[in-house]
């Protein structure tokens, strides 16, 4: 019969059950799994020679773990998918409040039950997923919250003095028994309150209002901090960071690529949405480009750090910049246009902490600087470099587009243009057609417009044309021509 039917302590010992620590279960498993070279770590990308091997070396050690890293570097995440390598299935004695084990029962409550009902005692059993707990650190998080209190209403009702321990009502981490408890944010937690995760750490005492009671735990603590609150707003007392085994550093996406499957994977995005807009590798590739930027800005406060729930975010607001325009347009498919990318400035304004000379900028200044620095950063891979200076008699290969530009009166593209009156505009640039052919000669025909508007952003950028943003759409024109204009 399956292990989970059993319903009795007999039973469960007749089966030949064998009680194991949780730190001994989440290494059985993993040792399976590596064995099998299966992947623990199922959509976590990135980590794969730096935080992977080192919790697997924690979780092997038998270590509680401390992932210290900037935001959105999925530390919780990591913590979540350890549930994965827990037993499916374990057994309680039923009614017991911290998941006591049936054959080695540490609570007042199912030691009694078992004393009286010996082999009858029930058992029930409880689902991996079951066995997780999170908390968020905050500076109003209590002992009693964490641990426990005495609870008046119970010694009323039992008729029992503040003496006895069956008055105590168990807090979080009691409850948690024979589970992966997760402390995000550990140095919001304040100094006193760590003071009360020693002994439970080391020794599974549990101190609650002058009861010393010996609760020896069975847990596994995984807690998360950010390098920036060390300084900001607490720190980890050095007697519990003396007593978390391993503390691994979680890092941002090395590559572009990796940064890619990390958007794609998190991105809510609807099939209708997938069907709907075509998007170029390219723009895939810009996106990326803006997180790398924005991490190296001169305007972004760098120990905050940039979360990938930007990229994430961004490549939303950008699906959905060119889902409206088709739904404006009644068109049942549309290709991204690189003007969509102004519909991400506020994904990246939320996202981003920015130092005093940031903020005098202003957040949307420096949006779209990121989306120009991205321009400039891949602009290299696809075409020839645009010198800041050159001699006069030299020649370009942008030189016939800027003369377009200079003999022209400037050239719109409305944002919600339909599509075959946008490829017309975008066509009707001959230097432009030449550009592409020789530099690009492959490009997918979906790929072609996004390149064309890539090119004419990347001039503006390195001051060869001008860019004015105005209510409908955008207007591009020879620099100099603008200038005089203006004048």
């Amino acid at each position: 019969m399956e292990t989970k039917n059993i319903r009795t302590l007999g039973a469960l010992k007749k089966a030949g059950y064998q009680s194991k620590s949780i730190k001994e279960e989440l290494r059985e498993n993993l040792k399976e799994k590596i064995r099998n070279n299966e992947n623990a770590f199922e959509g976590i990308h990135g980590y794969d020679y730096s935080v992977i091997p080192e919790l697997e070396r924690a979780i092997l050690s038998r270590h509680n773990i401390n992932f210290l890293g900037l935001r959105g570097q999925a530390k919780t995440r990591l913590a979540r998918l350890m549930v994965n390598l827990l037993d499916e299935w374990i057994p309680v004695v039923e009614g017991s409040e911290i998941n006591d084990d049936p054959l080695k029962p540490i609570s007042r409550y199912a030691k009694d039950l078992i004393n009286t009902k010996g082999d009858e005692t029930p058992v029930a059993w409880i689902h991996r997923e079951e066995r997780f707990f999170e908390k968020l650190a905050t500076p109003d998080v209590t002992v009693a919250d964490l641990i426990g209190d005495v609870d008046p209403i119970k010694a009323a009702n039992l008729r029992l003095s503040y003496a006895d321990e069956r008055v105590i009502h168990f807090g979080m981490i009691p409850r948690a028994n024979r589970s992966i408890f997760v402390i995000n944010e550990l140095p919001d937690l304040q100094a006193r309150i760590q003071v009360a995760l020693f002994n439970i750490l080391q020794e599974g005492d549990v101190q609650i209002r002058g009861f010393k009671l010996r609760l020896p735990l069975d847990m596994q603590f995984v807690f998360t901090a950010n390098p920036e609150d060390y300084t900001n707003r607490g720190s980890i007392v050095t007697p519990l960071k003396d007593r978390i085994g391993s503390q691994i550093l979680t890092h941002y996406p090395e590559s572009i690529e990796v940064a890619k499957i990390i958007t794609t994977q998190e991105a809510q995005l609807d099939d209708r949405q997938k069907e709907l807009v075509y998007v170029p590798e390219m723009a895939k590739d810009l996106l990326e480009q803006i997180s790398f930027e924005a991490r190296d800005s001169e305007f972004i406060d760098h120990k905050s750090g940039v979360s990938a729930r930007m990229s994430i975010t961004a490549f939303e607001n950008l699906l959905s910049t060119a889902e409206r325009r088709a739904i404006k347009n009644r068109e049942e498919q549309t290709m991204l246009r690189f003007g969509d990318f102004l519909g991400v400035v506020p994904s990246i304004t939320g996202k981003v902490e920015l130092v005093y000379e940031g903020e005098q900028e202003g957040a949307a200044f420096v949006a779209l600087q990121l989306i120009g620095e991205a321009v400039k950063s891949l602009f290299p891979d696809y075409f020839p470099k645009i010198e800041k200076l050159k001699r006069p008699d030299e020649t370009t290969p942008y030189d016939d587009l800027v003369e377009w530009f200079f003999e022209g009166s400037g050239f719109e593209l409305p944002d919600d243009l339909p599509e075959s009156e946008y490829k017309e505009k975008l066509d009707s640039i001959d230097p432009l057609n030449k550009l592409i052919e020789k530099y690009q000669p492959e490009i997918d025909d979906q790929d072609k417009y996004f390149m064309k508007e890539f090119l004419l952003w990347a001039l503006v950028e390195y001051k060869k044309l001008s860019k004015h943003r105005f209510s409908k759409g955008l207007q591009f024109k020879d620099l100099y021509g603008s200038y005089i204009s203006g004048l």
